[in-house]
Parts: structure tokens; sequence; C-alpha cells
């Protein structure tokens, strides 16, 4: 076992829950971003007035054409959703060029998660921490599972090394990494992400990449390879970049030989009728893809610069998100709640503590907005 390397619960216990420790935290207490609901009523205020940093979606928001597409398809909503998703499905292989047989939509791609555990069965799988809970809540549906978490240090920003990774994938059966990671914002290079699926191979390891915000970064993709590794998995979302949290989007392309024992245990019908019309009309919309590049540029920029000037220590991000560190989070995070701005508090990740907060990139006007608020908090 390396030194990044840690076992965490191989007996049945696992199913009954572990967040951060053996035994802390059970799996019903995660709480992900994007909880307006809860705060409006907390403070007595309108849902949309809630500045919502916590949920790191495009802020953009949804797009004209989309909108405009989902009128037009609201007088059809009598009619079941296509189970096989076709249109969608076609529409997502001629856009990445792949095969669209091995396409599998969800709602989204936390769906294709849980799917791929319940499915495959792995009896020993790897999982860098921190990292996106749900890889471990869905491990959990397994009793007979041994998870191995494999800890990413603080002093190296939490980057992975491609080389001590397969170390640990040894003896596994399944691997998740997500990439850019969640919460940190790292971005694992295309080159080493192909060194580790081509261990995995070797290794005869599915490996499980969540590109769940890729599209921030799309060249360091490794969606097309699958074709060529029966031992890859890559899941996609389209709630972040296309903001279509509220329609629930994802996809998975998986190697041909898992794509019928995948079938057998998916829901019908998960994905409906508009969010599969939107995922069309987005793959399309080449003018909403340029603006949120150019916008998500500019304003991250502005966050760094702020961030710098207030002192506040931050990871590098490649995506719509920062991981930043703060000595009095837990009071910060009470103080923003209570002026009814949410930022996504960090200590239920596995690997991180009560002083990192995850801060979504929205508009300018909700950057300045925190920026300010993190200023005269942090000079009181």
């Amino acid at each position: 076992m390396t030194e990044n390397e840690k076992q965490i619960h191989p007996t049945p216990s696992l199913s009954r829950g572990r967040v951060k420790g053996e035994s802390e935290n059970p799996g019903s207490d995660i709480e992900h971003g994007g909880n307006i609901y809860r705060l409006a009523e907390e403070l007595k205020m309108q849902e949309r007035t809630i500045i919502d940093f916590s949920a790191s979606i495009n802020p953009l928001g949804v797009s004209k054409k989309i909108k405009t597409e989902l009128r037009k398809q609201l007088k059809y909503l009598h009619n079941y959703p296509d189970p096989e998703a076709r249109r969608l499905r076609k529409r997502l292989a001629q856009h990445h060029g792949i095969d669209p047989e091995m396409i599998l939509c969800g709602n989204g791609s936390t769906e294709l998660i849980y799917l791929a555990s319940r499915a495959l069965k792995p009896k020993s799988v790897l999982i860098p921490a921190p990292t996106f809970s749900e890889y471990e809540r869905a491990c959990r549906t397994s009793y007979e599972l041994r998870v191995t978490s494999y800890e990413l240090k603080r002093e190296n920003n939490f980057n992975i090394n491609p080389d001590e990774f397969i170390k640990s994938v040894k003896g596994c059966d399944m691997a998740f990494l997500c990439n850019p990671d969640n919460p940190t914002g790292l971005l694992l290079k295309k080159d080493s992400v192909m060194q580790i699926a081509k261990a995995a191979r070797d290794l005869k390891c599915i490996l499980v990449v969540d590109e769940a915000f890729i599209d921030f970064c799309p060249e360091d993709s490794i969606i097309k390879e699958v074709e060529n590794n029966p031992y890859l998995i890559v899941l996609r979302s389209m709630t972040k970049f296309y903001a279509l949290s509220g329609l629930r989007l994802g996809y998975g392309v998986f190697p041909q030989h898992l794509i019928g024992r995948l079938k057998e245990y998916k829901e019908p019908w998960t994905v409906n009728n508009l969010a599969q019309r939107a995922g069309v009309v987005a793959l399309k919309d080449k003018v909403y893809r340029n603006e949120t590049f150019r916008i998500i540029r500019y304003e991250k920029q502005f966050m760094e610069n702020g961030f710098k000037k207030l002192g506040i220590d931050y990871i590098p991000s490649s995506v719509n998100y920062y991981l930043i560190r703060l000595d009095n989070a837990e009071e910060v995070i009470t103080s923003l709640r209570n002026k009814g701005i949410l930022v996504r508090e960090c200590s239920n990740f596995i690997g991180l503590d009560e002083s990192y907060i995850r801060v979504a990139v929205k508009s300018h006007k909700d950057n300045a907005r925190l920026l300010k608020e993190l200023s005269l908090w942090l000079k009181a």
C-alpha cells in the first residue's frame, strides 16, 4: 500500500454509511450544492433572491435557443419519452464522432454512476479523495464491496500523480477518476488520463472517468478512446456547462460488451421529453458555447485577482469553480447564509476539513458581491 492509500470499510457496514471516516457522517447527511429552497424557507426569502455559489452552473443560464425549443415541446408532454433517447444519442454520436450504440443517456450523470456500480458489481473499488461523494455512495449499495481511498496530498494541491494512482489500481476491479476534479477544479491532462486508462486495461480494472465539467476544457476529453479500451467508461453531464440542472441530463459512453448488462439494470423513461430535446439543441448552439468561454475566462480572472488582493488561498482551477481556504470558514459561511448567499461547505469531502469552501464562478455582479462580502468579513 502506498503512502497515499488508505483501506476503508471493507465489511458489510459499508452500506450503512461513511463520508469522512469509518463511522462518521452517514450518507443521508451528505449535502450537495444548490439547495436554495431550504435557505429561502429559513430566511423567509423568495428563492429567486438567493445567490447560489454552491452549485457550479454556467452563469449564462439556459440558452435562448433551448428555451424556445422547450416552449414548442410543451404541447407534446402527454407522450411518453423515448426510452432509448434515439435522437439525442444520434446527435451525441455525431458531436463526438462515436458509435451511438455505445451511448446511454441518464437523469444526470449521477444516475449512471449508480447504474455502473449496481450492474457491474465490482468487488474492489478505488476512489480518490477528495472527490465527488456520489462515487462512494453508489458503492455503498453493495454489501460485499471493498473501497480503497487514494488520498491526495494537501502540500501537492491535491494533484493526482498518475504513477501512484496506477499502483493503487492494482487489485481493484473498478476505479473512479473525476476529471476535472470536484471540488478542486484540477484538470489531469489527456496524456496522463490515457496513461491511467491503458494501465487499467492491462490490469483488467474498469476505469470510470467522470467528465462532468470537461466541456470547459474539451480538448482533454478521452471520450473517443472508449471504443479502443474495453475497460474504459466515460461519463458526461449536460447540467453544468449548459445550465440544465433542473431538467437533469447526462450520458455515458460504454464499451459495447457492457451495454447489454447495463440496460438490464437501467430504469425506463428516466430522461424526459424536454431534457432530450434540450440536449439536441444544446449541442448545436455554438454561439452559446463561445460566449460561455468568453464569460468564464473574464470572470475567473476577476475572481482570482480578488482572491489575491484579499490574501485568500485558492487552488488554480480549470473550470467554473474554486476551492478556497479560510481559517474562519464556518463563521464566513454562516454570515453569507444570513445574507442569502450560499457557498459549498467542504468538510464532508474526504481529505478536506471545515476550512475549505467551494465557490462557483457566476455573473460579474454576483462575483463582485461575493468578493465584497469576503472583504468586509476579513477586515472585521
